[in-house]
Formats: structure tokens, sequence, C-alpha cells
């Protein structure tokens, strides 16, 4: 299931400008540009799927998380009314890794 948000400007806190989306193609393809996989938390896992997040290669997330596929990284997103708030580059110009996972609510 994929689905169709555009993605919305705002700022990041590294003051560089941050989109957000819900669009999946467009989640899967700045995460896989960065060398990132869907993940899960270990320990977290309350139903099928823990507390999601993105690994990165060469981050501390070794002992932590455990990689998932984009069918399960997609399905919980779609079940907790998520929203990836991302950038694309920092302020100085370099690719960013900024991303979190928001309610699309926009509640905390």
């Amino acid at each position: 299931m994929t689905t169709k948000t555009k993605a919305r400007p705002s700022r990041a806190k590294s003051g560089g400008q941050a989109k957000r989306t819900t669009h999946h193609d467009t989640i899967r393809r700045w995460a896989e540009k960065r060398g990132a996989h869907p993940a899960t938390v270990i320990g977290t896992t309350s139903d099928t799927t823990g507390v999601l997040r993105l690994d990165f290669p060469g981050y501390s997330g070794k002992d932590t998380l455990q990689e998932v596929s984009w069918d399960d990284f997609f399905d919980k997103f779609e079940r907790k009314h998520l929203a990836f708030l991302y950038q694309e580059k920092t302020a100085s110009g370099r690719t960013s890794r900024f991303c979190k996972l928001v309610d699309r609510s926009g509640k905390a």
C-alpha cells in the first residue's frame, strides 16, 4: 500500500529545510540512498513489529536494532498513523541523515 501525500516543508532542529511525508516510495528511496534499512528496537515487540527506526551503517544500532522488511515497516507505519519527517540536505549543503517518525496529527 502506498500513501499519496505530498511532502510539506518545515524547519528541522539542525537549521536546514525539512519535509514531512507519508509516501512509502519517498521514504524508502530516501533511506536507501543513505544506506539505511528498516528496523525495530530489540525488546519492544508488543505486536508483530516493535518500535520503528531506520538503521544507518556505522551507527550504534548494531546491538539494539533488528532489521525488518519494508512491508513490515510500512504495515506498522500505517497502523500507527505515522509520518516521516526528513531532511535532504543540511544547512551547509551536505547530504542529511536527519529523520524522525512522528504522529500524523502533529501530536507529540
